[in-house]
């Protein structure tokens, strides 16, 4: 489960791009260089290779901290922090201690700012796609609620698609090719589209069929909390296992009386399990309710 490489793109404003970019490069003996393309990239080359980038981001609500009063802020205050190819194992600390430097150097996240976690898609078949889909669509409400997806961030991670999810149930699509076709079904613009409006929900198979062959999860508010952004990446591993190793899944969302208790055996189910993710079972309940202790009683 925790093998599978990945990336993270974190928004964040409270300091300029050059500022993260200087900030990240001393903490990983980098150095910086400026790609002076369109989005302005801050590359910060670390000393085995892999490149840490500095975007702005259109979406990104700007602003910076002035006499303890938060205020507007200049395009340069956008940033979005890009990593390189990650695992878990081998980077969660480095990335973990980069985003509490980030955060001490006076970078914040707002209502505006996001937090997409792309996971490696080449282990994945047309019946682990399709599996994908449905545990999503399962628990799409669950889910928001338990991570407080902003409204503001509402248009840029929808939940699934209840024509799509039906779709793909209905005609049970044994290839690829029928798979990319169905989820590009109904729009008019060219699927080429880097931006292309079928990317904006909490599962993107955008990114996999015309960007990098990732998995992209968009569902989660930016945070500059070291250990909530740990637990959003070991939930996107876990449901990335779940996918490739059940042999199906059910898009139907089941009726839920307690919630907390239905999430805490959720992530019991897909490997949550001890010490190691007590933080990520923590902040997945947390806005929950219910009794996580909660047990059926007898009539």
């Amino acid at each position: 489960m925790l093998t599978t490489r990945f990336g993270i793109e974190v928004e964040l404003t409270g300091i300029t791009r050059k500022q993260a970019a200087k900030t990240a490069a001393a903490f990983l003996g980098g150095r910086v260089e400026s790609s002076g393309d369109y989005y302005d990239t801050q590359k910060v080359i670390a000393p085995d290779g892999r490149i840490w980038k500095f975007m702005s981001d259109g979406s990104i609500r700007t602003q910076k901290k002035e006499n303890g009063r938060i205020v507007a802020a200049g395009r340069e205050y956008s940033v979005e922090l890009v990593s390189p190819i990650l695992t878990y194992r081998e980077d969660i600390e480095t990335l973990q201690e980069l985003i509490r430097r980030l955060r001490k150097a006076g970078g914040f996240a707002n209502t505006s700012c996001g937090i997409h976690i792309h996971i490696d898609g080449a282990d994945h078949t047309p019946r682990s796609i399709r599996n994908f889909i449905n545990i999503i669509a399962s628990k799409n409400d669950l889910f928001y609620k338990a991570l407080q997806i902003a409204p503001d961030r509402m248009r840029f991670c929808k939940k699934m698609d209840a024509a799509l999810v039906e779709k793909m149930n209905r005609r049970k699509p044994k290839t690829m090719a029928a798979i990319e076709s169905i989820w590009y079904e109904g729009y008019s613009e060219s699927q080429s589209t880097h931006y292309h409006n079928s990317r904006y929900h909490f599962l993107n198979l955008h990114s996999f069929f015309n960007g990098n062959g990732t998995i992209e999860l968009r569902g989660f508010n930016s945070e500059l909390h070291a250990g909530k952004i740990r637990s959003y990446i070991v939930l996107a591993l876990a449901l990335n296992h779940q996918a490739l190793t059940q042999k199906c899944a059910s898009s139907k969302k089941p009726q839920v009386e307690n919630e907390k208790f239905a999430m805490r055996t959720y992530l019991n189910r897909i490997g949550l399990i001890g010490d190691e993710f007590k933080n990520c079972r923590e902040h997945l309940c947390k806005h929950l309710d219910g009794n996580a202790a909660w047990r059926f009683r007898a009539a």
